[in-house]
């Protein structure tokens, strides 16, 4: 890949960076089926539905989604409900609880060729920033011992702060070209999900490049992927 066309890098982090994934779907699925068990006609909850309603969304936006595939409806709730209210916001809540236990417990290291090409860019000095629904970036960034490579963190507390749209909105990695100080089409988006791809190629973004942990190739690229690889290691070489 010729980085001499681009200035500036924006990464998704769990699934990109860092497999924090396998614990997010950990984590959904034990907060889902504890809480589906008490609809015996509900279909459980399964990996298929964390790719279709889940990854790389807002937590309370994949609730949602989740809910109503099952025809299930709750109240909305507020931010500040409960892990026991049975709201949509308290199930999401519900799971980031279970998400931090985990994390507490087993902590999380980066993707070896991912670590790689952050080092490599600093190298190269391009700017670098992550673009993360997560409310939980900062400490899985820390966690992993990337925080101090990326000068821009755009968030889910940041979303929530600055009123931006989730993905596949291109809001958030528009506002991080921004903080950046770049144009989008001076930029790189890495998304391992499909609702991020697609938030890169609205935002004209200069490339966008799917990193297939599971989704498939195909997938990645129908929603707008200019090249898919299966490691960051492949873009360095």
């Amino acid at each position: 890949m010729d980085w001499t066309a681009y200035s500036g890098a924006l990464f998704d982090l769990d699934g990109v960076l860092t497999p924090t994934a396998i614990i997010h779907r950990r984590a959904w699925s034990e907060m889902f089926n504890g809480f589906l068990s008490g609809y015996p006609d509900a279909r459980p909850y399964t990996d298929d539905d964390y790719f279709a309603f889940v990854d790389g969304r807002p937590r309370y936006d994949g609730v949602r989604d989740v809910l109503a595939d099952r025809g299930i409806t709750l109240p909305e709730g507020t931010p500040a409900d409960s892990a026991d209210a049975l709201t949509v916001c308290g199930l999401g809540n519900r799971k980031n609880d279970v998400f931090v236990q985990v994390l507490s417990r087993d902590g999380i290291g980066p993707y070896p060729g991912s670590q790689h090409l952050v080092d490599v860019l600093i190298s190269r000095r391009v700017a670098m920033g992550v673009v993360s629904s997560s409310r939980n970036a900062d400490p899985v960034l820390r966690a992993s011992g990337l925080r101090d490579r990326f000068s821009v963190l755009v968030d889910g507390d940041v979303a929530a702060r600055e009123g931006l749209k989730g993905k596949p909105a291109p809001d958030t990695y528009l506002r991080g070209a921004q903080l950046l100080g770049l144009e989008p089409a001076a930029c790189v988006v890495f998304e391992d999900a499909t609702s991020g791809v697609a938030a890169g190629a609205a935002g004209g973004f200069g490339l966008v490049v799917g990193v297939d942990r599971g989704v498939g190739h195909d997938k990645l690229r129908a929603a707008g992927a200019d090249l898919v690889v299966d490691d960051l290691e492949e873009v360095i070489q």
